[in-house]
């Protein structure tokens, strides 16, 4: 077979003899150039579409990363402030327990427990045999509670413990105030009662007078002790008393001590039972070193003896 290709009006023709070998191949190869093309084009397409469907799930992924990303950070950041709260409470905990040990110490001094009964600078004393189901079974139960909700169940307990130390570091304290102020015993540590309370003969006139107090006599410059804790509110000197001391140890009660050489109080001062307010003379209308005394409720003398000899609470 042959072909005649015409290039165009008044060019010379071409004669392709296809029973010749190179003819035939040239021949071939324009029969197959469709094919060829038609092939290359649908690699062609099936590339780029495979290079599309790879460039989507690449971008898919990345907004993927993206996401997971933005999720740890968010977690990060949610732990971050879990933990500097869980940090602030741990430290105000550690703070309250310190001040539980030191009202834990206060109460147990004014309770005045047993030395080393409770010592609170140390951990408490804890123990039992190895116990495996109990453990687990504590461990479910604490696993299925949030941190934040530990600490709160432990910071309520705390409050609650505070609150009863408090509770009860007022009531002994308030039961302290009442010993502290009850008044019993001698205004004095050594001498004895020259003179009692009522009607007597009046050691200047020699006539029968009223006494509103006791008097006990002893050396000059002893002690004069205060008989119940108080607060001093005159301290100077009047007329017949002399160098004079009042205490006034509330719930209407005032004590008297009058004939002081010298005082070792002042007006506002703070006194104890058993506390040195003045130092025993015969300043006054005296005669010889001694120290009046005298007890008030309501403003009203009261005879001493029933204080003196009273028992202590």
């Amino acid at each position: 077979m042959k072909l005649i290709f015409l290039p165009g009006p008044g060019a010379q023709s071409t004669t392709l003899d296809t029973s010749r070998s190179a003819h035939k191949a040239i021949f071939l190869v324009i029969l197959l150039l469709p094919f060829i093309a038609g092939a290359g084009l649908v690699w062609l397409l099936s590339v780029s579409e495979r290079s599309e469907i790879g460039r989507q799930m690449l971008l898919q992924w990345r907004a993927q990363l993206s996401e997971q990303e933005s999720i740890v950070n968010l977690a990060q950041t949610q732990i971050s402030d879990e933990l500097s709260g869980i940090t602030l409470k741990v430290a105000e905990l550690e703070a309250r327990v310190i001040r539980l040990d030191a009202l834990g110490e206060q109460v147990a001094i004014t309770a005045q427990l047993d030395n080393g009964e409770f010592d609170f600078s140390l951990r408490p004393a804890l123990g039992g045999p190895r116990n495996g189901r109990v453990t687990s079974d504590l461990i479910a139960i604490n696993t299925d509670l949030p941190l934040t909700k530990m600490l709160a169940n432990l910071s309520s307990h705390v409050a609650k413990s505070e609150q009863e130390l408090i509770l009860l570091d007022e009531q002994l304290a308030a039961k302290e105030l009442r010993v502290e102020a009850f008044i019993t015993g001698k205004p004095i540590k050594k001498g004895w009662m020259s003179s009692s309370y009522g009607h007597r003969i009046d050691p200047f006139s020699g006539r029968k007078a009223w006494h509103d107090g006791v008097d006990f006599a002893g050396a000059d410059g002893s002690d004069v002790i205060a008989v119940a804790g108080g607060i001093v509110i005159d301290a100077s000197s009047r007329g017949g008393y002399g160098t004079f001391v009042e205490l006034n140890h509330g719930n209407g009660y005032v004590t008297r001590y009058a004939h002081n050489r010298s005082l070792n109080v002042q007006v506002g001062d703070i006194v104890e039972k058993g506390q040195v307010i003045a130092l025993m003379g015969s300043s006054g209308r005296s005669t010889g070193p001694h120290v009046h005394f005298e007890i008030l409720r309501n403003g009203k003398s009261v005879n001493p003896e029933r204080y003196i000899y009273r028992a202590s609470l």
